[in-house]
């Protein structure tokens, strides 16, 4: 559980780079109450939440279920060609208007009438999960990449669209926090060094962290 006092003190709108905003505190409880009940049925199916096996044979420690289009490693699909094969399903409207909203808030009205997203990715970390430095490359398009943080906060890295290595900014992402990257830092590499056990707000429905990314594609 975050610290009393701590939770006193305001977390600023922060831009990390540009095009990477950092709005704090963006979903209030009750709609992150909501969130965590459309993950737990999205991760049951056409296509169940699993562990992705990289091409090298890998498994990641998180686990993920896709909607709208099937992420694979390093491409999309319309089946979920590493999970039985089943049709992926739909990209929820829900999504497609928090995307707009979260696009409006962190680079205003015009930026989020634009945004059109069509498929989303929701990643659960236990206490030992971790995401390894990456860049979000399977879109045909450069619009932002929305992400929404549920549960056990995280220690993220935000990193430079060069290399893995240096510079890159820590930061901390809390139950209801919005990060969103676009334009400069859109293929920013990023990735999640830890998750914090013991921070999920009171009544948060779960043990963990769950994290929604919505994306569009521009696959048509």
């Amino acid at each position: 559980m975050t610290d009393p006092i701590d939770a006193l003190i305001p977390r600023p709108l922060r831009e990390l780079a540009p095009g990477a905003v950092h709005l704090p505190d963006w979903l209030d409880l009750g709609r992150q109450r909501e969130l965590v009940a459309l993950c737990r049925t999205w991760a049951s199916g056409p296509v169940p939440m699993r562990a992705v096996t990289m091409p090298n044979g890998g498994v990641m420690s998180v686990k993920s279920v896709s909607l709208g289009w099937h992420w694979l490693p390093y491409r999309y699909s319309r089946t979920a060609d590493d999970a039985g094969g089943g049709a992926v399903a739909p990209f929820p409207e829900v999504l497609r208007t928090l995307g707009r909203d979260a696009v409006t808030a962190a680079y205003g009205p015009e930026a989020g009438a634009s945004y059109e997203p069509d498929a989303a990715l929701v990643n659960y970390y236990d206490d030992a999960a971790k995401m390894g430095m990456h860049q979000d490359r399977e879109e045909r398009v450069n619009a932002p990449v929305v992400s929404l943080s549920l549960g056990t906060a995280c220690v993220f890295r935000f990193g430079n669209t060069e290399t893995r290595n240096r510079p890159w900014q820590d930061v901390e992402l809390r139950s209801g926090d919005l990060f969103v990257f676009g334009g400069p830092s859109r293929f920013a590499y990023h990735g999640v060094l830890r998750t914090m056990p013991g921070t999920a707000p009171p009544g948060i429905g779960f043990e963990g962290r769950l994290n929604i990314t919505v994306r569009q594609t521009g696959l048509g």
